[in-house]
């Protein structure tokens, strides 16, 4: 019976998504870092795992219910930080908001789901970007530490939805389903604003 590697995550917004893979890329060509490069910039809401294909409109149920009872919140991003031996990463700024939906996703999964593996090895949650991990040696790693540890990076984003990505056997890619669901959620919010408002200076 077929299966497909999944994770739940917040994607940033595009202008700090390319801040994020500039970033990448300039671990890969420092550092020879490139597994990163494979999947979008995202902080992390639920570990990969595994679901029958047959069953993936329960997945689509649970991102459309995850993002019906979505707020808009702000993240920050606030230079970097370091997992030893291999991991750098873009440090988030903690809030109540983005761990209350952490909270959300984890508890979902686990009643509608039956999903358990929610954290890294049940390791408490520390939201952050990735930009260098798996590939990254661990000699080259404190070269990499030494390197960033001076660094400043800073910058913010809304999170206005959660994203279900999918692997496709090479990369991570964001559901084209909870693409569109969450184009066709913003456009029903456009046709709900008064005309009047619209036509309003600000």
């Amino acid at each position: 019976m077929s299966e497909s590697l999944y994770f739940i995550a917040i994607i940033p917004s595009p202008n700090v998504q390319k801040k994020i893979t500039d970033l990448k890329h300039e671990v890969s060509d420092r550092f020879n870092s490139k597994m990163a490069l494979k999947s979008p910039g995202h902080i992390t809401m639920h570990m990969p795992f595994r679901w029958k294909d047959k069953r993936k409109n329960e997945l689509m149920v649970l991102m459309e219910k995850l993002n019906d009872g979505l707020v808009p919140f702000e993240v920050q991003l606030k230079d970097f930080g370091f997992f030893e031996p291999r991991v750098v990463y873009v440090n988030v700024v903690e809030s109540e908001p983005l761990r209350a939906l952490q909270k959300r996703v984890v508890h979902q999964c686990r009643t509608e789901l039956k999903l358990l593996n929610s954290n890294y090895k049940d390791q408490v949650f520390r939201p952050h970007v990735t930009i260098a991990f798996r590939d990254l040696k661990k000699p080259i790693f404190e070269e990499a530490q030494k390197y960033f540890k001076n660094q400043e990076f800073h910058s913010r984003f809304t999170v206005k939805d959660v994203s279900l990505l999918k692997h496709d056997g090479t990369k991570w890619r964001v559901c084209s389903e909870t693409l569109e669901a969450s184009k066709q959620k913003k456009a029903n919010k456009m046709r709900t604003i008064d005309p009047k408002i619209l036509g309003t200076s600000f």
